[in-house]
């Protein structure tokens, strides 16, 4: 009897040790069987996942980060160019490549006095190098660092294919264009509706003898009149630039406005559109001009004023034309002087690289041909690495 109760407790001695030197190993082997550990994912050189604009240095150049698919629809309801809007739906995802003239801007952006007179930023280049991509880029970091932004996205629209064009209310001199100032105050409702409630007007705005916006009330309301009663947007455009500029870096303003203006140099071009005795009206004639002009001075503080020059849309200048005093004119550029210019240049060896691979990636490149390093070459001898140019041979293959 001695002999069996003594087995029996060396019994359970022995798999009671057992049991704890096998759990532990036991629950490793479990792991490694039954929930192997995800393999991480493949590395893309032309990718980051640095998609804070805040955040990217110069170790992030030729790579392309991904814009929120959330903030798209209120950072551009109209800016983005029309084929890579098309690429966007194409690809699923929208990706801009950091490039450095769209890095050098957001620096001086981090480092600028607010409390001296608005800096202006230029962008330049060749056509179809990138320079309405860069602008977003930067529009990009002054949405996410909480900015209000002001943002034109063609300024050549306003001066030709005007549909209704009529005699201003407040000034005989000038002309509306009531369609264009609607659809751009529906732009910046939607870019800008946290700030509207915010802002209050600082004086009492006549529209007519029965309407009318008293002072100290929600901006939001100035522009609700403009897109609610059309034929006084125009006035109303003007009314909400001229708040903004007065209350930009005020004390007790909690914003900085940033004014994005691309193809500026249709303010000092020629216009398109026809009086009645058919004859040419001056940009100083329209009234969304002749307020973006007022706009566009740095004569007022905390913010800045950031802007291309684009050959697409500018009148009667020959298309080899592209530096800042040939595209703005003596006028232009006397009245844009001091500014701060930015170039632009086509894609660099590591950009037009890092570009292929993207293109690649998402199955953009579908001949054989063009997979290969003859083909790559081929490519860039017919490009020039210039973006656009680029864009368009890649899309027939």
């Amino acid at each position: 009897m001695a002999l069996h109760r003594l087995s029996f407790r060396l019994r359970q001695t022995v798999c009671h040790v057992r049991t704890l030197h096998t759990s532990g190993c036991g629950r490793q082997q479990e792991a490694v069987v039954e929930e192997p550990e995800p393999e991480p994912a493949p590395f893309s050189v032309f990718r980051t996942q640095e998609n804070d604009p805040a955040c990217q240095s110069e170790k992030h150049f030729g790579q392309f980060y991904t814009l929120p698919s959330a903030h798209i629809g209120t950072m551009f309801p109209k800016g983005l160019p029309y084929r890579y809007q098309q690429q966007m739906k194409t690809f699923n995802e929208a990706c801009v490549m950091v490039r450095p003239p769209a890095l050098e801007v957001i620096s001086y952006l981090k480092k600028a006095d607010y409390s001296k007179p608005a800096l202006r930023y230029l962008f330049y280049g060749l056509k179809g190098s990138g320079k309405t991509m860069s602008l977003c880029h930067t529009i990009h970091f002054c949405y996410a660092q909480g900015w209000l932004v002001l943002h034109i996205p063609d300024a050549h629209l306003w001066v030709k294919n005007c549909r209704e064009l009529l005699p201003s209310s407040y000034n005989t001199a000038r002309f509306d264009q009531p369609l264009q100032a609607t659809a751009w105050l529906r732009s910046f409702r939607t870019s800008n509706e946290r700030f509207l409630s915010q802002l209050k007007t600082t004086q009492r705005y006549i529209w007519t003898k029965r309407e009318f916006t008293e002072e100290d009330r929600p901006l939001g309301e100035l522009v609700d009149q403009g897109i609610s009663r059309v034929k006084s947007s125009s006035d109303v455009v003007g009314a909400v630039m001229k708040e903004l500029r007065l209350q930009s870096g005020q004390p007790g303003a909690h914003f900085r406005l940033a004014v994005v203006v691309d193809g500026v140099n249709a303010l000092w071009g020629r216009s398109t559109i026809k009086k009645e005795n058919h004859s040419n009206v001056e940009p100083e004639e329209l009234t969304l001009i002749h307020n973006l002009k007022k706009l566009v001075r740095n004569d007022w503080t905390g913010g800045a004023i950031i802007t291309t020059l684009s050959q697409t849309g500018s009148l009667f200048t020959p298309k080899s034309a592209y530096l800042p005093q040939e595209l703005l004119g003596e006028t232009g550029f006397d009245s844009m002087d001091p500014f701060i210019p930015v170039s632009v240049p086509n894609y660099s060896e590591k950009e037009f690289e890092s570009c292929y691979l993207y293109y690649m990636d998402r199955h953009w490149l579908q001949h054989a041909q063009s997979r290969t390093e003859d083909g790559k070459k081929e490519l860039v001898f017919l490009s020039n690495r210039n973006p656009a140019m680029l864009e368009k041979l890649c899309s027939f293959l």
